[in-house]
Order: C-alpha cells, then structure tokens, then sequence
C-alpha cells in the first residue's frame, strides 16, 4: 500500500507541496483568482490572443459548421478539413515541408521522439530541456546522455564518445521556459553536422514570440537545416491548445503511421484549430502585437535589473528572478498576491536544486503601468526579505 499521507507529508515540510487553484485570468487586467481581481505575470499567453476578438468569432464560426467536437482521432474520422489548413501555415511559418498537429505540445514531444528513435540510438539531452522532452526520450528506449545547459565544449565531447555507426539525436530547448535564454542553434547545427547527427528542436516558447513574424528559433538565427525537425506549440503565443512537428514529407508521413499519441487520441475540436488558423493569420499580416511584446519585456528587463535582481541569462519574455530557497521564493509570491500580483514560485524538480525562483512572463496586453506597479512591489518586497 502507498502511504500517500506521508509522501505528501515530506512535500509540505519541503515547501514543495502544490494545489490547484480555481482561477480565470488572462495576461493584464484580471479576473479572479479565489474572488480577487489581480495582475497576471505568469501566462504563456504571450501575445493576449486566448481572448482575442478574431479567434473567438473563428472558434464560434467552426462550432456552428462542425460542433463542439471531432468525434474521433484522426486516423478514423476526426480529421477535419480546417487541419489540412492549418498544417499548410504552420509549415509556412517554419519554412519546412509539412508539418502535423497532435493534440497537445507534450503528446508531440513524447509521441515523435519514442517514434524516430530506439534502443541502440543516442540521445543527447540538454540539462534544462522541458519534461516531455525528458520522458519521450526515455520511452524511446535510446541511450540518454545530459550534456550542461548550452554548453557546447561538453555537447561535443559526449558526441566524440558515440560509437562508429550510431544514430544520435540532439534534443534541446529553443527558449527554456524556465530560464527565458535561447539554445545556441547554430553551434548545434554545425556540430551535428560535423558528427553526423539530427537535432530535435522544441519551440514551445519561441513560436509566435521570436524570429520572422514569429517563425521561432531557426528563423531568429535565420538558418535551416536538413538535419532539424521543429516542434512547435500553438497553446501558448497562440493562444489556443495543440502541438505540432514541422519537417519533411517523409518524417511527417513516418509520423502519422508511427506516432502513437497521433494515432491514438482523439482529434482537437474545430473550434481550436479555427483559432489557430486565425492566430497565425493575424501575426502573419501584423507584427503589432509581437512588437508589443518585446517593448514590455524590454522595459521591465531594463528596471528589473536596475534593482540587482539575479534573472539568470534571460533573453525573452520569460524573466526568472532567482531567489535560491524554496520557503523564500513562496513568501515572495505569498506577499505579491496580496497585493494583487500573480507571480508563481518555481521549485524543485521544476527547476534544479537550490535555483528557487519566481518566474516573471511578460505579455503584449500589459501596459506600463502594469508593469510599473509589478517593479515596485518587488523593490519592496525583495528590499523587506533582504534579496536586494
């Protein structure tokens, strides 16, 4: 018998316990969370397009035309006409073949990665990567080697140890959600090129946030690769819920035959992928928002640091203010609540051991004002604990 009381025991005493919060919030002016009207600064829902006007009346639109629900997965019957649509933009943005939806960005990581590799193939992992790149390596059955975050003297040591012949896959982060810095893509690139090697690029957070009109990491960098599959996300910056991988026919094609989490699961509602459609419509023909973004995140990364605050290597809307201890980094949050601010503490296992933090995303619909009331409680409060 497991003794849940105890386990969740240890977690209290740890400062590691988690709940679930009722809440309906949306970046900027706030909703409700347990009846309190907040700022929010903790949403993927970097461009505010979960509330946009456009999405809402597309989402609206397909339910009149479809309903409320696909009925099956797509390989039966689920596979409505509005996904061959949005894969076509999708693969648009990336600048790649094709590209195939699953129902969420962690059944896409999980469900490719356990698909093109297996047991005698090499996996080499960034130590930051997101969990569902963790546990789709480890379904696949391939060896699994962590090399330091974006540390490229250690990823070129681990590939000069793989044997003569052996399939290797790197896999990393395009911006790591925790951290808010941007994976060294083109050092990737060439050393998997040198080596022979694939690489397996999750742009959960770098999709509709960086790059050409929000194309992700590749187009930051401006660079493609025969050797890259994307994956991408569209339940943050586009405000909606899905993943995607982007790459050629022949991996697409392999995908849909061999992905189980594809075959398996039901197909997304046509209301969601009319959303979709219509937010990579929107940041296709209007930078605006994108732009808006990186004013915000700009102007609160210039007083943030101002302060002396520790925010890592952030280079995106993801800021991470690193406060170390667990106990502290929830009494900070604790004390921004109170004031109307939502800002989550990130604990372990979220984040490595002794890297407590609260972690700041910054949105297009924040004002400066927002952002203004956000800077000086933190001034406050990191003065009153003794941070800064």
């Amino acid at each position: 018998m497991y003794h849940y009381k105890e386990m969740l025991s240890h977690l209290a005493e740890n400062r590691l316990l988690r709940s679930l919060q009722q809440s309906q919030l949306e970046p900027g002016h706030l909703p409700h969370l347990k009846g309190k009207g907040l700022l929010l600064f903790s949403s993927n829902n970097y461009l505010g397009l979960s509330h946009h006007p456009l999405l809402k009346n597309a989402a609206i639109e397909a339910i009149n035309a479809w309903g409320i629900g696909s009925g099956a997965s797509r390989l039966v019957c689920g596979n409505n006409i509005l996904y061959t649509r949005l894969e076509e933009k999708l693969a648009r943005l990336k600048q790649t073949e094709a590209a195939l939806v699953f129902s969420t960005g962690y059944l896409a990581n999980t469900g490719t990665l356990a698909a093109i590799t297996k047991k005698g193939d090499l996996i080499l992992a960034d130590r930051l990567n997101h969990a569902s790149l963790i546990e789709g390596s480890r379904l696949s059955g391939a060896t699994l080697r962590v090399y330091r975050h974006r540390d490229m003297t250690h990823l070129q040591t681990l590939l000069s140890k793989s044997k003569k012949g052996q399939r290797i896959f790197i896999v990393t982060d395009g911006i790591f959600s925790m951290d808010g810095d941007i994976a060294p893509l083109p050092d990737i690139i060439q050393l998997a090129e040198r080596f022979d090697a694939m690489v397996y690029l999750d742009d959960a957070h770098a999709t509709g946030v960086i790059g050409e009109n929000g194309g992700g990491t590749a187009s930051h960098y401006n660079l493609s690769s025969p050797r890259l599959i994307q994956m991408g996300t569209l339940s943050k910056a586009l405000g909606g819920l899905g993943g995607f991988i982007a790459g050629s026919h022949d991996l697409i094609q392999y995908l849909i035959n061999n992905a189980r989490p594809l075959i398996y699961t039901t197909a997304l509602p046509p209301a969601t992928l009319a959303a979709a459609i219509s937010a990579l419509d929107l940041i296709h023909q209007d930078t605006a928002l994108i732009e808006r973004l990186w004013e915000n995140r700009d102007y609160f990364y210039q007083k943030i640091t101002a302060l002396g605050f520790n925010t890592l290597e952030s280079e995106t809307p993801i800021v991470p203010i690193v406060l170390g201890d667990s106990q502290k980094a929830l009494i900070f949050s604790e004390r921004l609540l109170k004031e109307g601010l939502h800002v989550p503490a990130i604990r372990p296992p979220t984040v490595p051991q002794k890297t407590a933090r609260l972690r700041v995303t910054l949105s297009a619909t924040h004002t400066k004002a927002h952002i203004d009331t956000l800077t000086d409680h933190l001034k406050k409060i990191g003065q009153t604990l003794g941070v800064i």
